[in-house]
């Protein structure tokens, strides 16, 4: 992944479509978890129980490495494909749509099929403000209480985000920073301090 930023929409939308009689309704989510999107889908098939579809498709974390599509009993590929295309093409991640459909009988044949579950999710992506992130990489750096200035100098000189910290015997510190940044930070603590350095996870 060599990207330092991504982009993600900054709030929830909801629009609504027809196609020959039957209703497409498309809901986008920011997302952080396959456990928040199974909620979110449990709360979509909540509310619109009496739809014959629920099709939906998602990509997750900065460097999209979690995606999945679902037809829902539509025709393979003519429903969780489109969706999932259409957040692609917007290059969107933590991102999920869901398109419920009522039919309204006539029938849209595969062409049909495919046309709408791409118009329904490109219409709710173009109703959503997108934002763009800094990727950020999560580091715990461990050392001696003696030697927390110069710990301390090195989250001042770099503009660290500190998410956790101990200060006992045995000291660590837990912080952020920018993926454009993690190199001369690790170079920092390693070489001019000797200080041992992890790699937690990239946000």
């Amino acid at each position: 992944m060599f990207e330092n930023t991504y982009k993600e929409i900054e709030k929830p939308k909801r629009i609504v479509f027809k196609e020959k009689g039957s209703k497409f309704i498309s809901y986008i989510f920011n997302v952080k978890s396959e456990s928040e999107i199974k909620n979110k889908i449990k709360i979509i098939k909540k509310k619109e129980h009496s739809a014959n579809h629920h099709c939906y498709a998602y990509i997750l974390h900065p460097d999209k490495s979690a995606q999945k599509e679902s037809d829902d009993g539509e025709p393979s590929s003519t429903a969780g494909k489109p969706i999932l295309n259409q957040i692609k093409s917007n290059d969107l991640t933590n991102t999920l749509i869901i398109v419920v459909r009522y039919f309204g009988g006539t029938k849209l044949g595969i062409p049909g099929l495919i046309k709408a579950y791409k118009k329904a999710a490109f219409q709710v992506i173009s109703t959503c403000k997108i934002i763009t992130k800094n990727i950020k990489e999560q580091y715990k750096v461990s050392f001696n209480y003696s030697q927390i200035n110069n710990v301390m100098k090195t989250i001042k000189l770099f503009n660290l985000e500190i998410i956790n910290k101990s200060l006992k015997t045995e000291c660590s510190i837990i912080f952020t920073v920018k993926k454009d940044k993690a190199d001369n930070v690790i170079k920092t603590y390693k070489e001019n301090y000797h200080l041992k350095i992890e790699y937690i996870k990239t946000i």
